[in-house]
């Protein structure tokens, strides 16, 4: 994700692709950092859902595994769903990414769309739950655990039986 001119993108892409696959000019200098801040609010905003759908389906008396197994099957399958659904129910939230860093990146979103006079409600809630992980010393777990918040508030923890 990155922002600037066309022609100085195309000089420093061989750097760029030392790094990483995945190289795209999304427009000009600040768009790069657009881009990633709109990646982080959709990275939230899908563990708050599979967090809330695991929860509720082990709540409900379903194994989580398998619930999380069928829904790779479907519409709701998602890389979020494999990889951070697969932590909540094995419970290791060993850090890939920082709650403090997507934190710090929401916090960015939640600046400038004020600024912008944008609505992010959803982006508001992540952020708190985030929040509430930190308070109760998750600031360097791994943005999964976010799942914790919510089990905190229903009493309940996905791996328990109902």
């Amino acid at each position: 994700m990155v922002g600037g001119k066309q022609e100085t993108f195309d000089k420093v892409k061989p750097l760029f692709e030392l790094m990483g696959k995945n190289i795209t000019l999304v427009g000009e200098v600040g768009d790069g950092q657009t881009a990633k801040v709109a990646n982080q609010i959709i990275v939230a905003l899908n563990i708050e859902a599979v967090s809330e759908a695991l929860l509720f389906a082990a709540k409900a008396g379903a194994d989580p595994a398998k619930v999380r197994e069928a829904l790779m099957g479907g519409f709701a399958s998602s890389k979020i769903l494999e990889v951070h659904g697969e932590r909540m129910i094995k419970r290791t939230f060993d850090p890939g990414f920082r709650i403090e860093l997507h934190q710090k990146d929401l916090n960015l979103a939640l600046s400038t769309a004020r600024v912008l006079g944008v609505a992010l409600p959803n982006t508001a809630t992540a952020q708190e739950l985030f929040n509430s992980c930190a308070a109760h010393g998750g600031k360097a777990w791994d943005h999964s655990a976010m799942v914790r918040a919510l089990e905190k508030m229903s009493n309940f923890e996905i791996g328990q039986k109902a």
